[in-house]
């Protein structure tokens, strides 16, 4: 077998067939089905409630969780899912998140919701996709959860029925009989059909589907987009896309085998966790272990992780820079001989994050590139090939890049050489060929002339066929016309002993359009001024136009559910901070009360004015600036 060094071998591998002749299965069912009959004993799933090394949890065989898998599928049938039919999921981590993604799959189309959105984020997902079944907790202590998604039902008239699981089974006496007592009372407000999670799927065979397994592809999900704040995006993903992910990951990786124990405190309603974990895990009879419902941000998932480590022999973990970040801040308290690499992704680490990390614990980071659109990975650095530190490696097998500049309808105006930065496009099993996105609109100039889906992102490929990216076409700072690249900035910052991770973006500017500053989290424990960062800023950072205008220390800078650095929150701040200051200086009864996020503007500021204050002052002082504004009445 072609092992995955180079790029000669990503082709070598691309021409013993075509990728469709590369799966053997077409359907969900049929994939886990094959797995089950080659490992029906060995561990598939585990999910702890706590985070203590020593706390309960409850770990599925293969078989078994066919067996609920079954029952799930034959329930949802039974409430009239099909292919075309969507079930929802509002769930944290546990096992019923991973057994209503597969049964989801092999009834129709399964779309994962963040349970941190609000109740209308929730209910605006659950009407472009006309949602039929919901499932997500039931009324919980210390969340809210339910009552959200209560909220949202209310405003979705297609879920017919909502089905709830209780996380208390969990729970050994006496924590269960406490649940029991403070449990929140919920009102419903919607008339659909309310019922408990696993006592319905219960009532259903576990043996054989009820229905035909249509051997076809098919859409099988939707999945939103991360990380913003107004309505999000939603991607559809073909079951071959998913099928692709499982296989190549483990052909990438060649030493994955069914005795791999993977580590995944990801969020399942993310395609990190979903598809190069546990669709991996699927593909070779592997093992995948939750820790709490919150995952990483869970109470004492940091400071027990290592722990966990050792309890489940992990071989494999999973983590995103602030993860790494955090997990250096903590000693290694535990036997993590097991452990081979780290799956990095969401963004690159910095060097020298990178390498305390492996001098710490020991084991290979591999970085990769992926994104919601692509069914997630695109590129890795290969394990047994030369891993860049900095570059996001080379592309997955069926997988192609092009780098490019396009026009605003997707024209490509200039095809890059080796080291030229432009748009990262991609073609890949893993990206719908004509329609990425569930709304039409939203599907506009998204594939360039060629047919290569054009990802926003910025970055060039060497001459190794390695890819590098080096920022978001839409987080460039234009500094009065000239680009640049925040990740400059935030590389410059990253070597400060004190500096934990930082968010660099463009500034309103009267003068220049956008200045350059930058929000920073410190190591927890040291200490460092913002004049002791801007003096190490202007020392690093080579690019004088690039020093920040201005640096700010924050206790914990805003995340995405994934752990990547929140921009939009940042700059919401930053408009604020600066046309506040400006309405001050000219002495004005006006104040920014709020910034919020509009579609077809983008971010604007809402202006409270006082009685007797000229608003065409508040538009003199305001309008130098590039974000729009408007009064709040």
């Amino acid at each position: 077998m072609v092992a995955f060094k180079t790029v000669e071998d990503k082709k070598k591998i691309e021409d013993e067939m075509l990728f469709a002749n590369r799966l053997n299965d077409k359907t969900m069912y049929s994939f886990l089905k094959r797995t089950v009959n080659n490992f029906p004993n060995r561990n598939a799933v585990s999910f702890q409630l706590k985070s203590g090394p020593k706390d309960p949890a409850e770990t599925l065989t293969w078989s078994q969780l066919m067996s609920k898998v079954t029952q799930a599928s034959n329930s949802f049938r039974s409430l009239g899912v099909s292919n075309e039919d969507v079930v929802a999921y509002v769930l944290p981590n546990c096992n019923e998140a991973v057994v209503s993604f597969l049964a989801g799959v092999c009834n129709g189309i399964i779309c994962p919701i963040s349970p941190l959105l609000g109740a209308d984020q929730i209910a605006g997902i659950l009407n472009e996709i006309n949602a039929k079944v919901v499932v997500t907790l039931a009324p919980f202590p210390k969340t809210d959860v339910a009552e959200r998604v209560d909220e949202a039902i209310s405003m979705a008239p297609s879920v017919e029925t909502l089905l709830e699981v209780d996380l208390k089974r969990y729970l050994a006496p006496p924590l269960s009989w406490i649940v029991s007592i403070i449990r929140p009372k919920l009102k419903r407000s919607h008339s659909a059909k309310v019922y408990d999670f696993s006592t319905f799927t219960g009532e259903h065979s576990g043996t054989t589907l009820n229905f035909e397994d249509n051997n076809v592809d098919r859409v099988g999900a939707f999945f939103h987009t991360g990380g913003t704040t107004g309505m999000p995006k939603l991607a559809q993903h073909n079951v071959s896309g998913m099928l692709y992910q499982g296989w190549s990951t483990t052909r990438v990786l060649s030493s994955w085998s069914e005795k791999e124990c993977v580590i995944c405190p990801l969020p399942m309603f993310h395609v990190f966790a979903v598809y190069p974990m546990l669709m991996t895990c699927v593909s070779s009879g592997s093992h995948i272990v939750f820790p709490t419902p919150q995952g990483y941000r869970g109470d004492g998932v940091f400071d027990n992780f290592w722990k966990l480590v050792e309890r489940w022999k992990g071989t494999f973990m999973v983590m995103v820079p602030t993860a790494a970040t955090a997990l250096m801040q903590r000693p290694i308290n535990a036997n993590v001989s097991s452990l081979k690499y780290a799956i990095c992704g969401s963004a690159p680490l910095p060097a020298d994050l990178f390498n305390r990390f492996e001098d710490a614990t020991g084991l290979k980071i591999l970085e990769g590139y992926g994104m919601t659109e692509a069914v997630c990975l695109i590129s890795v650095n290969p394990p047994e090939g030369d891993r860049k530190i900095g570059s996001v490696g080379i592309p997955f097998p069926y997988s192609d890049l092009q780098i490019v500049h396009c026009d605003d309808n997707g024209k490509v105006v200039k095809k890059c050489k080796k080291d030229q930065v432009g748009e990262v496009c991609v073609r890949s099993p893993g990206v719908q060929e004509t329609k990425v996105y569930t709304a039409e609109n939203s599907n506009k100039s998204v594939f360039t002339d060629k047919n290569f889906m054009r990802t926003g992102d910025l970055g060039y490929v060497d001459s190794d066929g390695y890819l590098w990216l080096t920022g978001r076409a839409k987080d460039i700072i234009i500094r009065g016309g000239h680009n640049i690249d925040p990740a400059i900035i935030e590389d410059g910052l990253a070597g400060h002993p004190s500096v934990a991770m930082s968010g660099a973006i463009g500034q309103p500017d009267s003068r220049l359009g956008e200045a350059p500053c930058v929000y920073v989290e410190l190591i927890e424990g040291t200490s460092a001024s913002s004049q002791d960062l801007m003096k190490h800023a202007e020392e690093k950072i080579s690019d004088k136009l690039a020093v920040p205008v201005y640096v700010e220390i924050m206790s914990e800078l805003p995340k995405t559910p994934v752990g990547k650095i929140f921009k939009p929150d940042l700059r919401k701040k930053a408009i604020e901070r600066i046309y506040n200051k400006a309405l001050e200086d000219a002495s004005l009864g006006a104040k920014v009360v709020s910034v919020s996020e509009v579609k077809s503007v983008g971010l604007i500021a809402k202006v409270l004015i006082t009685p007797g204050t000229d608003q065409k002052q508040v538009q003199n002082i305001l309008g130098q600036y590039i974000v729009p504004w408007e009064e709040e009445k």
